[in-house]
């Protein structure tokens, strides 16, 4: 089968492997769509993602749907065609933090695109059953990949908890953001401010109910939330791009003692902190693994608001084209919000 490897600093290179049969307990699955991750643009343009570098050759990629192909010993379930989303993180079920229902820190947590641990863009893949679960038929296999960083969103939810009436904030539009400025809405926040350098994706951000789109190239986000809410700040921020200085600034324009949930992945192994402003407005905040159990509840929201969620997929390319699509993403070029590659 072909699999698409980063070898080298920003470098791609498409190889032929062996395809195994799946074992007991495992479903063969021709992987149909995989959308490119935040994470996955941290490997490719800087190398490493915060204080863990690469180690090449790697298989990025995890957020696939994907087509049965045939099933394992030990499996009932499934059936050649049946179409599945895919999870890209196998727990122990046995260690301290899977016991308490903690499986985002799973001890022995295997996340499929890291070192090691070989992701989707590739044609195949054998995934124990349980990482299978039914593809909402409302929307496609590149739409569907959503799921992923849909469940990551709803997972920041239950730290940032934005309740009817409140305001809130998000550093971000990229899919994340994006995903996070449509809970908030659905939730009944009565006012957003989306800040993202990028205006295809500040439209993006309005059209899924951001009332306030800040371009932080030309307008200082601190300086323009402060004064529209009198100085007070908003009740809840969500950092879902983690770079520029975005930790800090999500600090400034929370109000005292509001919610500060930090989503994105900072690039850099060390982050310049301002613990004072913090201190100060007496925050809560908070950091986010990933997701934990808000899968099933991701795809029941993409299954209930399919026209929501289908415009943020704007490009699909197929494996082919894999380096030369990082790189227009990495620029930030072309309009890009969530881009799919197709092997």
């Amino acid at each position: 089968m072909r699999v698409a490897e980063l070898y080298d600093f920003r470098k791609f290179r498409h190889t032929e492997v062996p395809l195994a049969a799946p074992g007991p307990g495992e479903v063969q699955v021709r992987v149909r769509a995989v959308g490119i991750c935040g994470s996955d643009l941290h490997y490719f343009s800087e190398g490493r993602i915060g204080d863990t570098p690469c180690a090449y050759p790697m298989v990025l990629g995890h957020e696939p749907t994907g087509e049965v192909v045939r099933s394992g010993a030990q499996v009932s379930g499934w059936s050649a065609g049946d179409k599945a989303i895919l999870e890209p993180a196998i727990y122990c079920y046995h260690c301290e933090f899977c016991r308490s229902g903690r499986h985002n820190l799973c001890e022995n947590l295997r996340f499929l695109s890291t070192s090691g641990d070989p992701g989707f863009f590739r044609e195949y893949v054998n995934l124990p059953a349980p990482n299978l679960l039914p593809m909402p038929a409302e929307l496609s296999f590149e739409q569907n990949t959503l799921f992923e960083p849909l469940a990551v969103a709803l997972h920041s939810m239950q730290f940032g908890l934005p309740k009817l009436g409140e305001t809130a904030a998000v550093f971000g539009a990229g899919p994340i953001g994006l995903l996070t400025v449509a809970l908030l809405q659905l939730t009944g926040v009565r006012r957003i401010w989306c800040i993202d350098p990028v205006e295809r994706r500040r439209e993006l951000a309005g059209a899924l109910g951001a009332a306030a789109l800040i371009d932080p190239a030309a307008v200082d986000p601190v300086t323009q939330i402060l004064a529209d809410t009198g100085r007070r700040g908003v009740d809840v921020v969500f950092d879902c791009a983690a770079k520029d200085n975005t930790i800090n600034q999500a600090m400034q324009v929370a109000r005292p003692a509001g919610r500060v949930v930090i989503t994105g992945i900072p690039g850099d192994a060390q982050v310049r902190f301002d613990y004072h402003t913090l201190r100060r407005k007496e925050l809560y905040f908070y950091s986010v693994r990933r997701s934990n159990h808000e899968t099933e509840s991701a795809l029941q929201l993409m299954r209930q608001y399919p026209e929501r969620f289908a415009p943020l997929v704007t490009h699909v390319r197929p494996l082919e084209h894999i380096g030369p699509t990082f790189e227009t993403l990495a620029r930030y070029e072309d309009g890009m919000a969530k881009v799919v590659i197709t092997p």
